[in-house]
């Protein structure tokens, strides 16, 4: 393999796996198993053979020990972790008096950088042209599922169908939470998703025009053949598991990589988890977002976590050493 490739203005350091907060205490071996959802889909020869040697079921935790090596990337922005859900939505095939709001396949000329937000539902661009997947019942839903990039739609007749990311608008992702502080309608402290949501549902008008302040969009697709017990589909194409899966910024973190979090705040946690999804808004080496799972419980949860602390790339040896050579972490 050649040498991997630095992310510029980053700075990389070894660990061992005793300065892992909490490292003995973990299910290593439920985290071996969600390895081995994506470790197929990775490049390298270093990561092909480790995969090879995880499907014989080894013991967890000295397999990790053993073969690969803590790196610790930092690009001088603090750790923060967010959390991120499927969502469940009401929906209709076609559109009704109250399912109204369509979600969206992308349109064969959306490459690239496309219209933004407020382009494409004040221009109509999509309207009409055969795009719809199906409706549903708020917009405030529709643009939430657009953040978490993937859920479940149930229909009237009882059936649910289940979307994913089906590509963008090519437009930068703004945090509407952050456009609230800024106009000083709430402390950082006190902005969650529902939050938002009220905020929005209490102002019709201006909440329109918040959600315009995001320019990114994002378009879906049908996901077939995904068995309801399964997680969403993730940035790698496989289902990803609650609580063990993160979205990471790949510019830093590979996907498909065992990463340790050490998430402070309210609720601590410590875990080995997956990093098998990115997203728009996931930016920096000390930045993940924690999948809680499906549904209105999960999204309560996920929307509350904003917190400081840490994450620890676990990497094969190898690879470990040419990113920080023994002596220089």
């Amino acid at each position: 393999m050649t040498a991997p490739v630095k992310a510029k203005d980053a700075t990389y350091s070894l660990l061992r796996f005793d300065e892992l907060s909490g490292w003995e205490d973990d299910d290593h071996q439920e985290a071996l198993s969600v390895f081995l959802e994506t470790c197929g889909d990775m490049n390298g020869a270093e990561w092909t053979a480790l995969c090879a040697l995880a499907t014989t079921q080894p013991s967890a935790r000295t397999f990790f020990e053993i073969f690969f090596r803590p790196v610790m990337v930092e690009d001088g922005s603090p750790a923060m972790f967010t959390g991120y859900f499927e969502p469940e939505l009401s929906g209709s095939l076609q559109p009704t008096a109250r399912f109204r709001y369509p979600l969206y396949r992308k349109p064969p000329e959306a490459d690239g950088l496309w219209l933004t937000r407020r382009e494409i539902e004040e221009t109509g661009a999509l309207h009409n042209r055969g795009l719809e997947i199906c409706w549903v019942d708020n917009p405030v839903d529709v643009f939430f599922l657009q953040i978490q990039g993937s859920g479940r739609v149930r229909l009237t007749n009882g059936n649910v169908i289940r979307v994913g990311y089906g590509g963008a608008n090519g437009q930068p992702y703004r945090s509407v939470g952050e456009e609230l502080v800024r106009r000083g309608v709430y402390q950082p402290h006190q902005v969650s998703a529902q939050v938002i949501r009220n905020w929005v549902q209490r102002n019709p008008t201006d909440g329109t025009e918040l959600l315009r302040h995001n320019p990114s969009f994002v378009f879906f697709r049908k996901l077939r053949d995904l068995a309801p017990d399964r997680g969403p589909l993730g940035a790698m194409n496989r289902s990803i598991t609650t609580l063990r899966t993160i979205a990471v910024d790949p510019l830093y973190t590979p996907l498909g990589a065992p990463v340790w979090i050490e998430k402070e705040g309210k609720d601590p946690m410590t875990r080995l988890m997956v990093a098998q999804d990115t997203g728009s808004a996931i930016k920096g080496a000390q930045r993940a977002d924690i999948f809680f799972g499906s549904g209105d419980d999960a999204g309560r949860v996920a929307g509350r976590i904003r917190d400081p602390g840490r994450l620890v790339m676990l990497l094969p040896i190898q690879i470990a050493f040419e990113l920080v050579p023994e002596g220089a972490g």
